[in-house]
C-alpha cells in the first residue's frame, strides 16, 4: 500500500511494514529535545518515575536557550537544573551559553538531526526539523519525561496535506513569505493535527534556511509535523556534519492525501501577519502606515546566515530611524561568526542595530526587547500573539527578514523597494 513520506518514517520507527492515518503508534525516537523552559518539568518527571539512567546519553538534548544568558534568578535556577542532570547523566549534547544557540537552528548544524529520523521536542516548534526529511514535532514535558527513560513515543499517524508550490519567486519574496502566505490561506487550524507535506519545483528551489523557516511555521497552521522530502539541497547539507547515517524517504506518487493544495507563487508579495494571529496576513503594498517602534531580526524562524544577509542588504549604507530600536540576533554561535567574517555585523551596527548573542529572548517576551504600552514592533518571529513580546496592549506584526530592515530604516511598515538600492 502506498504511504506517504510521514508514515514511512513513522512505520518505519514503530517496526511496522506500514501505517495508515488514525493508528497508533509507539515509535523509537531518535532524538528527544528539551529547553531551558520545559526540560527541568521533564527531568522532575523523570525522577519522579524512578529513573535513573536516561535511554541513551547521545540522544538526549538540553539546549538552555529561552532565558539564557540567564536574565534573573529564575532563569538562573532553570538552568542549572539542565546544567547538573547533564552532569550527572554525562549527556552529550548538552549546550552551555558560549556554545549554544537557539535550538532549532542549533541541532541541524550540528548534524544532530538527518533525514529519515524522528525528533521530539518539548517545544512547539520543533517541527522545524521536517525542512531535512525528518517527522519531528513538539511534545509536551511529561511526554519527554517518557522518552528520555524508554526511547520511546507514541503518535496518532496524522494525515497529510500535500501542498504543491509552483511558480517564479517575485523580488524580496522568501520561504517566509510562502508560509505566511500559506497560513493566510488555510488559518490556524486548516492543518490542524495533519502532515504539512511542502512539496513542488518552488520548494526544490529553495535553500535549507528557506526550507527551515517553512517548516517551523507549520504549527503556526495547527500542523502536527511540517516535511519537505529531502533532495540533493538536503544531501549536500547533512553530508559532513550529520552525526548518524541518514535515511531519504519520499512520499509514493500513488499515496493517500487528505486534501491537495495548489499554490502559484508568482503573484506573492512580501506578507506581514498583522496582530494577532499569523494568518491575519496582507501583502506589503496592502499594508498602509503603520508606525513601528521596534524591531527583531532573528529567532528559530530567520535568525540563519541567509536571514542576516537579507536584513544587511537592505540595512547597508542606511541607518535606523531615529526612535526606533533594531535588535539583531544570530541564531547560533557559529551563524555569528559567519556574520562577522562577510562583514554584516559590521554592517549591523553602523546602521545604529543591536547585536545580540544567541537567544529567544524577545520572540517569547522573555528578555532583550520586550514591548511597552502601546509600542509596536515588526518581528521575523512566528508568533504575534496578544502580550507574546511584552505588554499585552503591545502589538507584533510578523515578515521577512529584509521588510524587517526596511521598516526599521523608515520607522514604519515598509517594502525594501523603498530603501534597498
Amino acid at each position: 500500500m502506498p504511504m506517504t513520506i510521514t508514515e514511512k518514517i513513522l512505520a518505519a520507527h514503530a517496526g511496522l511494514p506500514r501505517v495508515e492515518p488514525g493508528q497508533i503508534v509507539s515509535v523509537k525516537v531518535d532524538v528527544a529535545l528539551g529547553n531551558d523552559i520545559t526540560a527541568p518539568i521533564a527531568i522532575r518527571e523523570f525522577r519522579n518515575a524512578g529513573a535513573k539512567r536516561v535511554f541513551d546519553r547521545r540522544r538526549v538534548v538540553l539546549v538552555p536557550d529561552h532565558f539564557a544568558p540567564n536574565k534573573d534568578i529564575a532563569s538562573a535556577e532553570q538552568c542549572k537544573v539542565l546544567r547538573e542532570f547533564a552532569r550527572e547523566q554525562d549527556l552529550e549534547n548538552y549546550f552551555e551559553t558560549g556554545e549554544m544557540g537557539i535550538e532549532h537552528a542549533l541541532l541541524p548544524e550540528q548534524g544532530l538531526v538527518v533525514p529519515g529520523d524522528v525528533v521530539i521536542g518539548a517545544d512547539s516548534h520543533t517541527c522545524t526539523y521536517g525542512a531535512l526529511g525528518a517527522f519531528s514535532t513538539g511534545v509536551g514535558s511529561t511526554d519527554l519525561a517518557a522518552a528520555m527513560v524508554t526511547g520511546e513515543a507514541w503518535f496518532k499517524v496524522p494525515e497529510s496535506i500535500r501542498f504543491v508550490y509552483t511558480g517564479r519567486l517575485g523580488p524580496w519574496v522568501d520561504g517566509k513569505d510562502l508560509i505566511l502566505y500559506t497560513i493566510g490561506k488555510i488559518g490556524v487550524d486548516g492543518a490542524l493535527y495533519r502532515a504539512m507535506e511542502l512539496t513542488g519545483p518552488v520548494i526544490e528551489g529553495l535553500g535549507i534556511d528557506d526550507r527551515l523557516t517553512m517548516a517551523n511555521m507549520a504549527i503556526e497552521a495547527g500542523g502536527k509535523n511540517g516535511i519537505i522530502a529531502p533532495d540533493g539541497v538536503t544531501r549536500a547539507y547533512v553530508e559532513g556534519r550529520g552525526k548518524r547515517p541518514a535515511v531519504y524517504y519520499a512520499s509514493d506518487p500513488d499515496a493517500r492525501y487528505a486534501d491537495v493544495i495548489e499554490i502559484e507563487c508568482g503573484t506573492i508579495r512580501p506578507q506581514v501577519a498583522f496582530p494577532h494571529l499569523p494568518s491575519n496576513t496582507r501583502p506589503i503594498d496592502e499594508v498602509g502606515q503603520v508606525p513601528i517602534d521596534q524591531v527583531v531580526i532573528g529567532s528559530c524562524t530567520n535568525g540563519r546566515i541567509e536571514d542576516l544577509r537579507r536584513a544587511a542588504k537592505v540595512l547597508r549604507g542606511k541607518r535606523v530611524a531615529k526612535y526606533v530600536r533594531c535588535v539583531i540576533f544570530p541564531a547560533t554561535q557559529e551563524i555569528y561568526r559567519q556574520a562577522l567574517k562577510e562583514g554584516l555585523i559590521e554592517v549591523f551596527l553602523d546602521a545604529r542595530a543591536a547585536v545580540s548573542t544567541p537567544t529567544c529572548g524577545p520572540c517569547l517576551g522573555g528578555h532583550m526587547g520586550i514591548l511597552a504600552k502601546g509600542e509596536r514592533a515588526v518581528a521575523t518571529t512566528n508568533r504575534n500573539f496578544v502580550g507574546r513580546m511584552g505588554h499585552p496592549e503591545s502589538e507584533v506584526y510578523l515578515s521577512n527578514p529584509a521588510v524587517a530592515a526596511a521598516s526599521a530604516v523608515l520607522g514604519r511598515i515598509a517594502s525594501p523597494e523603498e530603501v534597498a538600492a
